[in-house]
Formats: structure tokens, sequence, C-alpha cells
């Protein structure tokens, strides 16, 4: 089961990230989604979220995202934790606006 929210900045995803834990959430099931790919690694390493890599996406999607545009990208990153594709480019156009996206694992 997968839970998506949408913020507006690093202090509205950390207070998401604290409700998200008291319900039961692991911290490294949360990732945090920023379109800026140094905003996203920075608040992921200040929030103590999860990181989508090679365990989520597997060696060759990982591989692939080097070369692949950002929006592609993060779509890929979507999909590996769960999202659908019209999901991932639903929540891929918010970022585009500047908003940031947290999904959340159980």
């Amino acid at each position: 089961m997968n839970t998506v929210k949408i913020c507006e900045n690093g202090v509205q995803a950390q207070e998401m990230v604290n409700q998200l834990t008291a319900e039961g959430y692991d911290k490294d099931h949360i990732y945090l989604f920023a379109h800026g790919e140094e905003r996203s690694k920075d608040l992921t390493d200040a929030l103590d979220t999860g990181n989508v890599g090679i365990s989520e996406q597997g060696l060759v999607d990982s591989v692939k995202n080097i070369f692949n545009k950002r929006g592609d990208e993060l779509r890929s990153e979507f999909e590996a934790v769960g999202l659908s594709k019209e999901e991932a480019a639903k929540y891929e156009r918010v970022l585009d606006n500047g908003e940031l996206v947290l999904v959340a694992k159980k």
C-alpha cells in the first residue's frame, strides 16, 4: 500500500514524515522527491528518508537513469516505489511546479 503526500517545502515535508512515522511507516520506506536533483538529495539526507536505489529499481534501470533526462528518471523512480505509469506522470508534473512529493510504502 502506498501513501502519497504533496507539500511545498522542507518544513512541511518534515511534518509529513513525522506524521507518517507516527502512523507506523518506516523512514527507510518513505521516499522524498523534488525536481532538482540536489534539492532532492539534500532533503532526503536532512529528513533521513529512504533513497530509491538498486534494490528498488534494479541494476539495469539504475544505470539507465544515469543517462535519462530528469523527468524520465523521476517517473522511473516513482514506478520503482510502486506507482503506476499514470501516477508517475501525474506526480512528475507536480514536481515541475516546484512542489515536493512523498511516497510511503508499508
